[in-house]
């Protein structure tokens, strides 16, 4: 009977514990952090296991590698990157000097990931190694891409990858056919503290015997010091995709690694005790790439100073980028510094004479700089070209004419672009009837910024330049009509909402204008607020109207403060 009333009992309390387990259930979404963090806590259970595998033989974990490798690339798509050939055939070919001194005579392959999220370098059983581009970022030297790169190839070296593997093939009950099944966060995550510190020595020792500083290694893990004091001192929550991703990606790192002052200490004492002497480090003969990536960051965000930096910085590794100058470009323009801007846009037009675009901006900034030598100094330009004139350059000189108070030419060419059906001739009418915005003739810049609506109807730029003229006409609720047509895209959103707060400005309503300042000014604020740049692209009234809503904001933002003040017993 006892008994009967004993499993009763385990029963009930049995049913008990689903019930509340159940009831206390969290859902966890899946991320990069939370597999890294599955393996970094699962590898002290890992370690538990017993550690007598039978050693793969090599041909066997080189095909399980490759299995994986090849796996992994296809999960990562086909679409190609700028420069990405470039910086994968400068890892091979580092990472093929460093694999020399390697023990294990192994096929060593290197891959680069273009993801700018990816804050991390991994290796694969049988000699693949994948460095992330958001990693690449990081570095200042070819030394610091040695050590790198020793590190990932002394965890094959010496089994980790291998034993990685076996371990969670054992842990998992995977037959080793389905090796490929393992998530590749398994082998993104740290391995144990020993093995770190040992891949980190070995490492810097294969960097050291190809002829690299040992120092390319303590700074590389300076660089992670400064991550981690970040990473512990900032929101977690970042809006931005990639560096969401980073973010997910380096709280499972810092989980899985040695912290990086121990593994620093290390080196120096290794340095210390190998009498190592110092070496000057090479450069990265790639960091111009990630220098432009950061100035393009830089410049989207509206943080036009750092975006020149940047840029100049680049430069000096490798002149004459175009994408480069033009980042410079637009970042010197947007600090209303159009004597610089006008400087780089000749540049890049010494590079690119027909670069259409640039044509334009360039007589932009000429116009911006100095109306009075804006005609000649572009003229000077032209004359040089040995190509066909394009027609931006026969529009942005009839432009300059407008603004210096000739009409003879602009009224020929638009003749001439009005008799012509072309794609290229709305384009030119579209530009021409901008610069007669910007020479005060407004009735005919929405005459020219209506045809060129009517024959290009889904360019956006023409619809926000028409409301900009139309509110110039006081035809206010045109220009409301026009720019609510104006389909979302990014980069347009910040003006379409500063065109619809000065018409509501203009026409008297201050407050729903300030509610679209606002959303206005979240995206490019030190744009909006830089009154020399306003006067160089919109009319006055435009400019002024802009000024006074700059004002207006700063008055309502101290006004609650004001009042606290003026209430404190």
């Amino acid at each position: 009977m006892n008994r009967w009333v004993l499993l009763a009992g385990i029963v009930i309390l049995g049913a008990a514990a689903v019930v509340l387990t159940q009831k206390r259930r969290v859902d966890v979404h899946a991320s990069p952090a939370a597999l890294l963090n599955f393996v970094a806590d699962s590898e002290r259970d890992l370690l538990r296991m017993p550690t007598d595998f039978t050693r793969m033989p090599d041909q066997e974990e080189i095909r399980i590698g490759n299995e994986l490798a090849s796996l992994y690339v296809e999960r990562q798509g086909t679409k190609k990157v700028s420069d990405e050939d470039l910086v994968s055939d400068y890892l091979t070919r580092v990472g093929e000097q460093v694999a020399k001194g390697a023990h294990r005579k192994l096929p060593y392959q290197f891959h680069y990931l273009t993801q700018q999220g990816m804050v991390n370098a991994f290796a694969l059983p049988g000699g693949h190694v994948f460095v992330g581009a958001g990693l690449l970022a990081l570095m200042d030297s070819e030394d610091e891409l040695a050590a790198v790169l020793g590190h990932e190839i002394e965890h094959i070296d010496h089994y980790h990858c291998a034993e990685r593997a076996q371990r969670e093939l054992a842990l998992r009950h995977i037959p080793l056919g389905e090796l490929i099944s393992l998530p590749m966060q398994v082998f993104e995550a740290g391995y144990s503290k020993d093995q770190e510190l040992e891949a980190d020595r070995e490492g810097v020792r294969l960097a050291v015997a190809t002829g690299y500083s040992a120092s390319g290694a303590i700074r590389m893990f300076e660089a992670f010091a400064r991550l981690h004091e970040e990473y512990d001192g900032t929101d977690k929550t970042p809006q931005d995709e990639a560096a969401r991703v980073a973010r997910q990606t380096l709280e499972g790192y810092f989980r899985s690694h040695p912290l990086p002052a121990e593994r620093i200490a290390q080196i120096q004492k290794l340095i210390a005790s190998e009498n190592w002497g110092v070496r000057a480090e090479r450069d990265l003969q790639v960091a111009f790439i990630f220098r432009t990536a950061k100035a393009q960051d830089a410049l989207h965000a509206g943080n036009y100073k750092q975006a020149e930096e940047l840029a100049n910085h680049s430069l000096v590794l490798r002149p004459d980028q175009l994408k480069t100058l033009e980042v410079l470009a637009s970042a010197q323009f947007s600090q209303a510094n159009f004597s610089g801007a006008t400087k780089t846009f000749r540049r890049i037009l010494q590079i690119e004479p027909t670069n259409s675009e640039m044509i334009t901006s360039f007589a932009r900034a000429l116009a911006a700089a100095d109306k009075k030598s804006a005609v000649s100094e572009f003229q000077s330009w032209a004359s040089g070209l040995t190509v066909a004139k394009p027609l931006s350059e026969q529009v942005s000189a009839a432009g300059l004419e407008l603004l210096s108070g000739k009409q003879e030419s602009p009224q020929q060419l638009e003749k001439v672009l009005l008799q012509d059906g072309s794609p290229q001739a709305a384009e030119g009418l579209g530009e021409l009837g901008w610069w007669h915005y910007l020479a005060g003739e407004y009735p005919r810049a929405v005459e020219l910024l209506g045809l060129a609506v009517e024959r290009s109807p889904d360019d956006r730029r023409w619809r926000l330049r028409l409301g900009w003229a139309d509110i110039e006409v006081r035809q206010y609720s045109d220009a409301l009509g026009i720019l609510d047509s104006v389909t979302y895209a990014p980069g347009t959103e910040s003006e379409k909402a500063m065109a619809r707060a000065v018409v509501r400005w203009r026409a008297g309503g201050k407050d729903k204008a300030m509610e679209d300042f606002g959303e206005a000014i979240k995206e490019s604020k030190a744009e909006w607020q830089n009154s020399q740049l306003m006067k160089a692209l919109y009319s006055p009234m435009t400019a002024q109207s802009i000024a006074q809503m700059n004002d207006e904001a700063q008055r309502r933002s101290e006004k609650p403060n004001a009042d606290a003040a003026h209430h404190r017993p």
